[in-house]
């Protein structure tokens, strides 16, 4: 299977579309520089104790205080907590390792023995804020890189269960004992398995940097109250999910594509190649045919072959996933192998979609029935063999006698959801809109606004492919004459590009200068 990572980056946000065999499965978007985020560690302060909850909320600066549980505190909380009275005491100076390490506290017990209101902890985001909830936290801190995570306030090695051999496991213990820091736990993960000595070395290395540099901050922290922000979300994708099936890597942004090849460098020398800089001037989503199969795959409803579709509704409690057949054929004697066949199509594309769209908590499928118990087991092992890609954590129940299937897939962010049909931004559902010719006029206007006044000689237009191609053959209103695009260059200079974007609507428009910054800002009114 081939695997590509696109990357889109815009200024105010990123977006990243892996595609496996040119099929889009999986799409993240993240506003740039977002706050409260995964994997970001702060100082909190307790606002209050919730007993019958056994929770508190915690103070992280968000505008919804977030949720801790006690059994989110770890089994190691009383000497995190022991570290920050020290460094309360003694200063920037006190290191963790001085640190004597506390007895675990008890799995069962009462948060109410173990805080109280005012008091300040070290947290991690596991959860991001979602709907009305505010972020969840753990006071348990990893740091996660590609081989091994750390683990502060404790003194262990782990080493992954996935990792059968002896030997194997026997030399990663060894080597990681020999090379940790007093007062860490590090955790060797599967993909650590016949990695060099100084590959994981120079991993744990820039682990208790990041771990060092998170401790400096807490005296530094006077008004902000993060402590730690996780890396870029397009690194901590690769992170979790680069391995030698990815061919390519294409990225529209020259810094971070060197930062990624860096990255892909450091993490498996001699690959950074594969990171190549996309230099034309259409759309990255666009030419790699992302756009489309995104405003496919997002709508409500979803063909996915010879008619059938899905039907995805979201409510409060869960997702529900409706399979019809559509118009494939009913007849009685191809009931039964009419609804295998739909339902086992249907698994795989609802496998995609959950990842797709990143969608967590319960989700409740009805498939179209079947008679035959061996093929809703069939469906039920299907169904399992589809969701081995997905890294969230999941669970697959076999079908129920009513014809559901019941799965649940963990939440971490708010799952991603991309309106594919809108009011019409020009005639607001009214069906009138304005004639092309006008809207041709208006361009022509913004143009001569960008030469003639802002002295602005080089840029791009931004339209539907359909606008774009009037623009670039339309010969006039009886077909004679030049193109308005040669007009327009003749007029107003060469340095005017007219660019195709499926992203536009249809009598919308964008103006970029050289360097792809938008040039809105000069014709706002």
């Amino acid at each position: 299977m081939k695997s590509e990572l696109i990357i889109d980056v815009q200024p105010k946000e990123v977006s990243i579309a892996v595609l496996e065999d040119k099929r889009l499965v999986e799409l993240q978007q993240e506003k740039q520089n977002i706050e409260f985020s995964v994997g970001d560690i702060y100082l909190g302060k307790v606002k209050k104790i919730m007993p019958g909850l056994n929770a508190a909320f915690v103070d992280i600066g968000h505008k919804k205080e977030a949720f801790l549980h006690y059994r989110d505190l770890g089994s190691n909380f009383l000497s995190a907590q022991s570290f920050l009275e020290s460094h309360a005491k003694y200063g920037k100076n006190f290191s963790p390792e001085r640190v004597k390490l506390e007895k675990e506290i008890d799995k069962d017990g009462s948060i109410a023995d173990r805080l109280k209101p005012g008091d300040e902890v070290l947290v991690e985001i596991t959860k991001e804020a979602i709907s009305t909830k505010g972020p969840r936290l753990s006071a348990e801190l990893s740091f996660a890189g590609r081989y091994l995570v750390l683990l502060p306030f404790s003194d262990k090695v782990s080493v992954s269960n996935k990792i059968k051999k002896a030997e194997e496991r026997n030399r990663l213990k060894q080597l990681i004992l020999s090379i940790k820091p007093k007062n860490v736990t590090v955790i060797v993960r599967t993909s650590a398995e016949g990695v060099k000595v100084a590959e994981l070395d120079h991993e744990i290395r820039m682990l208790v940097k990041r771990w060092n540099n998170t401790i400096a901050n807490i005296a530094k922290k006077k008004t902000s109250r993060i402590l730690y922000k996780e890396s870029s979300r397009t690194l901590s994708l690769l992170r979790d999910t680069y391995s030698s099936t990815f061919t390519d890597i294409y990225i529209n942004d020259k810094e971070l594509a060197e930062e990624t090849r860096d990255y892909i460098e450091l993490i498996d020398p001699g690959k950074g190649s594969i990171v190549k800089l996309y230099k034309e001037s259409s759309p990255i989503f666009d030419a790699f045919d992302v756009t489309k199969q995104i405003k496919h795959l997002f709508g409500k409803t979803v063909t996915y072959k010879s008619g059938a579709y899905l039907v995805i509704e979201q409510t409060e409690a869960m997702h529900v996933i409706d399979v019809n057949s559509g118009n494939r054929a009913k007849g009685s004697n191809q009931q039964e192998d009419t609804a295998i066949d739909v339902n086992l199509s249907a698994a795989e594309e609802i496998a995609r979609q959950l990842r797709l769209r990143d969608i967590g908590g319960i989700i409740v499928v009805d498939f179209i029935d079947m008679s035959q118990a061996a093929n809703r087991q069939k469906l039920f092992e299907k169904m399992n063999e589809y969701m081995k890609n997905d890294r969230a954590k999941h669970t697959v129940l076999p079908i129920t006698k009513f014809g559901l299937m019941q799965i649940t897939r963990q939440r971490v962010r708010q799952a991603l959801a991309i309106e594919t049909e809108e009011t019409c931004p020009t005639c607001h559902g009214t069906g009138q809109v304005q004639p092309s010719l006008f809207f041709t006029d208006e361009l022509e206007q913004k143009i001569r606004h960008l030469v003639e006044y802002e002295k602005i000689k080089k840029f791009a237009l931004h339209v539907h492919p359909y606008v774009a191609a009037y623009i670039q053959k339309r010969k006039g209103l009886v077909g004679l004459g030049s193109s308005l695009y040669t007009k327009w260059r003749s007029k107003y200079g060469k340095g005017l590009t007219v660019i195709p974007d499926e992203s536009l609507g249809m009598l919308s428009y964008e103006f970029y200068d050289g360097e792809h910054d938008s040039l809105s800002h000069f014709l706002e009114e």
